[in-house]
């Protein structure tokens, strides 16, 4: 019997000469595989694929068609599949509705707010709708603030399902009314005279209390400072904060979607001269409440910038679920995936193989090949709406993910890529130019408990192909 590899060489060997000289690597170029090496990663773990869009052919293609966690790199298909199906210009509304009667600046009921899954309604947007509803008459709420989530219809989400982590933003699940992404940030204040460290929360949360146990001393800032210690609604920080970090700030999230309502409109009501004194509840809009104002988000090209750029998970989801929200009946994720899956055969691509599950990345059931990536980036170069899916992208060593990344390689600034990791999971994806004026498509996920050092197997790679890959490798004929 013939082997898949004899058949393969056989295939090669019979073939016409030209048809040999396009013929793809199908094996990592040298500089990528020594780093595989040295990172302990073997080839049948990884996937690589590198397209030619000036020649419209392929370059490199090894294990294309592996089945692979690509973590957050699916967010190329969650924000491309919402570009084509929703637009660039699509919007989020956040209602308010009066359910009640208004005597005067009077609210003799309940102000009610709807979502319609606004992935970026941070607390300076939710400020001037507040200002916005004090500018329309409304002073005094004798009512509840109700809240209407209804847009997505989701299981309830467990911050601690994914990796015991809660109190990590990126763990903050989908909701229709997402406020500031139900998270704040404190802010480390070194004084060196006094040898203390000051810690500020933004927003401030009554409910939260932060015990701060840290003291300044010489160090590196290499942790700043450890993990803190987490008891329901108290983290204490403790141990040493090293005085060369200066200023820094990390986020948290510990409370739950009302309990985070409840303190920022509390407190933007009364800083903006409005009383109340009601409590928060969940219910849909009544049939005969009256819209009072109606709060517009940022168009969508402008959203998917934070998400790849900086991979917002919580933006990301909100994303995913509203492609499922477009019959006019909840989103769900099964309507979501079956979105983008008839956007995808409508397209003409067929990845039965893909399984998206949250739009986000944070999973270890989310599939897909090289391959596909490689096919999807490749339809987006070739779409109208290119120019606002690569300008989402990472540039190396600019901004996003990719900041501190290649900042001394011919790659700065020749490079969108959007990167993805987890435990056992390392990938990035994007588009190349190189020192020719091509530009390439890239695609490399590794899926092996050694991906965590290999990170430079992909470096290599990147700028393998931005230094215009060797002319004999792949059928290329012209010399530099």
């Amino acid at each position: 019997m013939i082997t898949l590899a004899r058949l393969s060489l056989l295939l090669l060997l019979t073939a016409p000469p030209e048809a040999a000289a396009t013929m793809p690597m199908s094996e990592p170029p040298g500089p990528v595989a020594a780093a595989l090496s040295q990172a302990g990663v073997p080839e049948s773990s990884v996937g690589i694929y590198v397209h030619d869009l000036t020649s419209n052919r392929p370059v490199v293609a090894v294990g294309i068609d592996r089945s692979l966690n690509p973590a957050s790199v699916i967010k190329l298909v969650t924000t491309f599949a919402a570009l084509e199906i929703l637009g660039p210009a699509y919007t989020w509304k956040t209602e308010a509705y009066v359910d009640g009667t208004l005597a005067g600046d009077r609210l003799e009921g309940n102000l009610v707010l709807k979502g319609y899954g606004d992935p970026k309604l941070t607390l300076e947007n939710f400020w001037l709708f507040v200002r916005d509803l004090r500018n329309r008459g409304v002073r005094e709420i004798t009512g509840d603030l109700v809240l209407d989530r209804n847009f997505f219809a989701i299981d309830n989400h467990d911050p601690a399902q994914f990796d015991n982590e809660p109190t990590r933003p990126y763990n903050v699940g989908p909701d229709a009314l997402l406020l500031n992404f139900k998270s704040f940030r404190l802010r480390f204040v070194p004084d060196e005279e006094k040898r203390t460290v000051a810690v500020f929360s933004e927003p401030a949360l009554p409910q939260v209390t932060v015990v701060n146990n840290l003291y300044l001393a010489p160090g590196f800032c290499d942790v700043w400072p450890d993990k803190p210690a987490h008891t329901g609604n108290t983290l204490t920080f403790f141990g040493t904060f090293p005085s060369s970090c200066g200023e820094k700030s990390r986020s948290f999230s510990l409370l739950t979607p009302n309990e985070y309502m409840a303190a920022v409109f509390g407190q933007m009501w009364l800083q903006a001269g409005g009383v109340w004194s009601g409590r928060v509840r969940e219910a849909a809009v009544p049939i005969n409440a009256r819209l009072l104002s109606s709060w517009e988000s940022a168009a969508l090209a402008e959203s998917i910038r934070d998400i790849n750029k900086f991979s917002n998970n919580a933006m990301a989801r909100n994303v995913f679920l509203t492609l499922g929200a477009q019959d006019g009946k909840p989103a769900t994720l099964e309507n979501s995936d079956r979105a983008v899956g008839d956007w995808l055969t409508r397209r003409g691509m067929s990845f039965p193989e893909m399984r998206i599950e949250n739009g986000a990345g944070l999973s270890r059931t989310t599939r897909t090949s090289a391959r596909q990536l490689g096919e999807l980036l490749v339809a987006a170069w070739k779409s109208p709406l290119m120019p606002e899916f690569i300008a989402s992208l990472p540039l190396a060593a600019v901004d996003g993910t990719m900041r501190r990344r290649l900042t001394n390689s011919s790659v700065a600034g020749q490079a969108h890529v959007k990167t993805g990791y987890l435990d056992g999971v390392r990938a990035i994806s994007g588009y190349v130019m190189d020192t020719r004026g091509r530009m390439l498509v890239v695609v490399f996920l590794i899926n092996h408990p050694g991906a965590r050092n290999a990170q430079a197997a992909q470096d290599k790679l990147l700028e393998w192909v931005q230094e215009g890959y060797p002319a004999d490798c792949c059928g290329e004929s012209d010399p530099r």
